[in-house]
């Protein structure tokens, strides 16, 4: 009796997996969702049913309806099988006794009791496993990353070490789903009654292991960023360029961990919520942007803001001593250059121009006189052209010079 009731569950389970299958997306989907099963309509629009056929095996003939920016592949145990990146509607055919079907023409002892048989030598259920997944072809976004601490890059431009605390998301791509599924998914995500793969899925470590990969690339790819020489990228465009800071940190990725020649993966845009720079570097990034607001010449815009406070203090005290060394330091401070302090002993003079030396000569001269009000009125002036000292700074200094 057991062998009549075992041939007779067989024969009962190859009648019901006659039936043509329709196999679609499945409905709720998150647009973080990255591989997913297909899942099969049990109706056909109320004029007939399928729902006693053996789950895992899709029946020839059965119709798979690709939609836009997904892909499908398909597995027999555990082997891929197909794979579909074009959008449309597919039909199935496989050559695996299990499939077939009377309503595909493959015909009746073909589809019945050849099945029958084959699955009588597995107590009645399929020998095979025919799997259905779409994957997803578009942008995966939401994918988020944080540092705890600073990470710390050397940027060229700001000629040291800076370091900051980042917050942002990024969006992924799979370019090679065979690679993806093949290297990267777990055989949880790749079986019968899969959930579905989402990189934002805390409980999905391939996804952890990926954010940790990333965060452990934020510092080389700012560094990346901001010292590529054909770009001349500063430190405050990274907020902004999610594009160029996508294609440092997929790049640095790719170098350190071979996400797509290994995994189908790409990094393809990022972008910065936050990032807040540690004190230091908030400091020299100021000091950057005030010098850099004067002049292309960062020491001389330095010195050019020191003289210029000088003569601002002179005017506010009425010419007190402060004010008279910075007036007096201004003779040789403004124009765009500097002179050296008078030298004495066997270097005196070197490393002076021609109109440096003699002037130092002329003052020597003179008892190490100062220049005439004409030369000091000339300069002040200069520093007013620029915008360096007030109207008010430079009728106190003429004053001043005239003695007035």
């Amino acid at each position: 009796m057991g062998f009549i009731q075992a041939f007779k569950d067989a024969l009962g389970g190859s009648f019901a997996d006659q039936w043509k299958d329709y196999l679609t997306v499945p409905s709720g989907l998150a647009p973080t969702a990255a591989l997913f099963p297909a899942v099969p309509r049990g109706t056909n629009a109320g004029r007939g049913s399928n729902t006693r056929g053996s789950e895992n095996i899709i029946s020839n003939g059965s119709r798979i309806v690709v939609p836009a920016g997904y892909g499908l592949i398909t597995l027999q145990d555990g082997r891929v099988t197909g794979l579909i990146t074009e959008a449309g509607g597919y039909e199935w055919r496989s050559g695996d006794p299990n499939s077939r079907t009377i309503f595909a023409n493959d015909g009746i002892l073909a589809s019945t009791l050849g099945t029958s048989w084959e699955r009588f030598k597995f107590g009645g259920q399929p020998g095979s496993q025919q799997l259905a997944f779409f994957v997803s072809l578009k942008e995966l976004p939401n994918n988020r990353f944080g540092t705890q601490s600073e990470i710390y890059w050397d940027d060229q431009y700001m000629n040291a070490q800076v370091g900051a605390v980042a917050r942002g998301t990024y969006t992924m791509r799979i370019v090679d789903p065979l690679l993806f599924v093949h290297n990267w998914v777990p055989a949880t995500y790749i079986s019968a009654n899969a959930p579905v793969f989402d990189f934002t899925d805390t409980n999905n470590d391939a996804a952890n292991q990926l954010f940790q990969e990333v965060v452990s690339s934020l510092a080389p790819a700012f560094s990346r960023y901001t010292n590529d020489p054909d770009k001349n990228n500063r430190i405050t465009k990274i907020q902004s360029d999610s594009l160029g800071l996508a294609a440092s940190l997929s790049s640095v990725v790719e170098e350190n961990y071979r996400w797509t020649t290994d995994r189908g993966l790409v990094i393809e845009k990022v972008a910065i919520a936050s990032i807040e720079y540690d004190e230091n570097t908030r400091k020299l990034l100021k000091d950057v942007q005030a010098a850099d607001a004067l002049s292309g010449n960062r020491n001389q815009s330095f010195v050019n803001q020191a003289v210029a406070r000088g003569v601002q203090s002179a005017g506010e005290n009425g010419g007190g001593g402060t004010g008279l060394a910075m007036m007096g330091m201004g003779a040789g401070a403004v124009g765009g250059f500097m002179q050296p302090a008078q030298a004495s002993g066997p270097f005196a003079g070197q490393g002076q121009s021609p109109q440096g030396q003699q002037s130092q000569q002329a003052q020597s001269n003179q008892g190490g006189a100062e220049p005439n009000p004409a030369e000091k009125l000339a300069q002040f002036k200069q520093m007013l052209d620029q915008g360096l000292i007030t109207e008010a700074d430079y009728e106190a200094a003429k004053k001043k010079a005239l003695g007035l």
